[in-house]
């Protein structure tokens, strides 16, 4: 009688012994994105004292910070006004002694329908508010997945999602990553899109209000304060587990933070 193995997808070769550090787009700068930034900070550190090349980060965001800001994103006061992006990446280039990118524009095709050469990166990872900005991407992502490319070819999409007390965090591969035999695992080449996915469900949990918040206040009725951070460290821990473990049984979870709740996602 046989047994049933387990699924996993093993992580493509590039990330584990890269010749040059990791590129990475993130893709938004709030709540969500200015923590996330913390964690790939302390990621691409931790790679690096274990012999890895580590991440170069390029952040996309065209807000400009506001006093709504203060409190639950990574803002001081004194930051009002500059663009989130800059000001994020400036102080982590500074505290690590890097050299990540900031973009103060939207990650959007070009005139000619194409993605710009400075977007191309190996892990996409999106912090978006909308719906429509997540479907957006997933089309950029689809049509980068049918070129190769020598450098920077894009292999993973990691997307947070959040309302105010729950939220989900999946793990997408952009087209099939090449898996090693196994006897022990069943391996698992592609992981699909959350859109592809979860589309539906996407749309109909998006709030009917997506105007900016003119307080902290206000903006906390919409997303309570520590939504984004639970979101962040969870998430965070299934890309790091496949930098240091290559290979995951995961490909995300649903997390409710009101009743302390997480269901994982196994990958199938």
């Amino acid at each position: 009688m046989g047994t049933t193995k387990t699924a996993v997808h093993f992580t493509d070769n590039y990330l584990l012994n890269p010749t040059n550090p990791i590129s990475v787009n993130l893709i938004g700068a709030g709540g969500t994105g200015s923590k996330v930034l913390t964690a790939l900070m302390e990621m691409s550190h931790s790679l690096k004292e274990l012999g890895h090349a580590g991440l170069q980060v390029r952040l996309w965001d065209d807000d400009i910070i506001t006093n709504a800001n203060l409190g639950r994103q990574r803002f001081a006061e004194s930051e009002t006004g500059l663009y989130k992006s800059v000001a994020l990446i400036n102080r982590s280039n500074r505290f690590m002694g890097a050299n990540w990118k900031a973009e103060t524009v939207k990650l959007e095709k070009d005139k000619f329908g194409r993605l710009p050469e400075n977007a191309k990166a190996t892990i996409t990872i999106t912090c978006v508010d909308n719906v429509q900005a997540r479907f957006g991407v997933a089309e950029i992502l689809k049509e980068t997945g049918y070129r190769r490319h020598y450098q920077d070819e894009p292999k993973y999409w990691v997307d947070f999602g959040n309302s105010r007390h729950t939220g989900q965090v999946l793990l997408s591969t952009i087209g099939e990553i090449q898996q090693p035999q196994s006897e022990k695992y069943q391996t698992v080449a592609s992981l699909p899109f959350v859109t592809d996915e979860f589309g539906e469900l996407l749309k109909q949990s998006e709030a009917e209000d997506n105007a900016p918040s003119c307080s902290l206040a206000e903006a906390l009725e919409k997303q309570d304060l520590f939504i984004n951070s639970s979101l962040t460290q969870m998430g965070c821990s299934l890309l790091w587990n496949m930098f240091r473990y290559g290979m995951t049984e995961y490909k995300g979870f649903f997390h409710n933070l009101r009743d302390f709740l997480t269901h994982p996602i196994k990958v199938a």
